[in-house]
């Protein structure tokens, strides 16, 4: 298996053998369950599905507890596909964050990034404004200045950079690196920040 579902605990910081202090993300890792396995000739590609973290039943839908007790397991609340997996499973296998990783992989994280809301273009795109420039700007440290022509075009280019809606996308951060496994706790170490607020879903791929 590739990967696993898991979910963002928090930032901490370990010593490595040469006493180096190393800035980590703590992430709780599996177990998953492998509710469906696709294949070519009945959904046209090949793929894992795996389910992880437990869902109440009265907030699961009647369609999504037939799924799941189809693979013999509970509702779940995160599912995700690993396509074209060359793992040799079954329905209903459990694995767990010692079966797939390993200290020193070199894995992918994708997570929805923190949202921010609706920012300016200097937090956005990091314009640096005019700054305590002269020419009679005394309102305009943070503004976006001129965004294009006058009569002709006569409107402003798709793509543009401009205020808005900041964070809250999907994100993959690659790259990274497994410092420790706990396998009893199910925890992964990874050197460096991952997206995603604390307690946020994350997909960690090798």
């Amino acid at each position: 298996m590739e990967g696993l579902i898991g979910k963002k605990i928090g930032m901490t910081s370990i010593f490595n053998e040469a006493g180096d202090n190393i800035a980590c993300t703590v992430v709780h890792v599996g177990p998953c369950v492998i509710t469906q396995v696709k294949t070519d000739e009945t959904d046209g590609y090949n793929a894992v599905q795996i389910g992880y973290g437990e869902r109440k039943v009265k907030s699961s839908t009647n369609p999504m507890k037939g799924h799941f007790a189809k693979a013999g397991t509970t509702p779940k609340q995160k599912v995700a596909e690993f396509r074209d997996s060359e793992v040799k499973a079954a329905i209903g296998d459990v694995l767990t964050v010692a079966d797939v990783f390993n200290e020193g992989d070199f894995v992918e994280v994708t997570s929805n990034s923190k949202g921010k809301g609706f920012q300016g273009v200097v937090k956005r795109h990091g314009f640096h404004g005019v700054g305590q420039a002269t020419h009679g700007q005394h309102n305009r440290l943070r503004a976006p200045g001129s965004i294009g022509a006058a009569s002709y075009p006569a409107k402003v280019f798709k793509g543009m950079k401009m205020a808005g809606r900041t964070g809250g996308k999907k994100v993959t951060t690659i790259g990274l690196k497994v410092v420790k496994i706990f396998a009893e706790e199910n925890l992964l170490l990874i050197k460096g920040a991952v997206p995603g607020h604390k307690g946020a879903f994350v997909i960690v791929k090798k």
